[in-house]
């Protein structure tokens, strides 16, 4: 029993899927520092657990907090007794936001975010930021 030689045609188009998937799976996957180093934008943090304190929030302003699980957020003050909150990961391409008095900045491509409210200012992204979910509990900010 003999067996057959692959085509020519069979191991190119079989080293280009192959090469297509390194391909995809190298953007898909590593250790990029635009992706959040842990937890999932878009999953609740535990509730109860503290972001911050009002006190360390100026009125109008935003600071970035981590929750336990390690999610990056924005806890914004709008009011003297309320507070907001967002994931910091922009909507554009995965960065990390920072907090700029009344803006969110994305270093990566310029985006700009209301810090009070998380909606696009400037894009290119072109989806609000993610709203997580909080109270304001004898002058500490914490998961709801």
């Amino acid at each position: 029993m003999t067996a057959e030689l692959p085509t020519r045609r069979t191991v190119l188009s079989t080293g280009a899927a192959v090469a297509g998937m390194a391909a995809l799976a190298a953007c898909g996957s590593g250790s990029d520092t635009k992706t959040p180093a842990a937890g999932n934008p878009s999953a609740p943090a535990a509730s109860g657990s503290q972001l911050a304190t009002l006190a360390d929030i100026p009125v109008g302003q935003a600071i970035a907090a981590k929750t336990p699980d390690g999610q990056e957020v924005i806890v914004a003050r709008p009011t003297e007794t309320t507070a907001a909150a967002f994931s910091a990961i922009c909507t554009h391409q995965g960065c990390a936001v920072a907090p700029a008095g009344s803006e969110l900045k994305c270093p990566c491509h310029g985006s700009l975010f209301d810090a009070l409210t998380g909606a696009v200012k400037k894009g290119p992204a072109d989806q609000p930021l993610p709203a997580v979910q909080v109270k304001v509990d004898g002058g500490k900010v914490v998961t709801a």
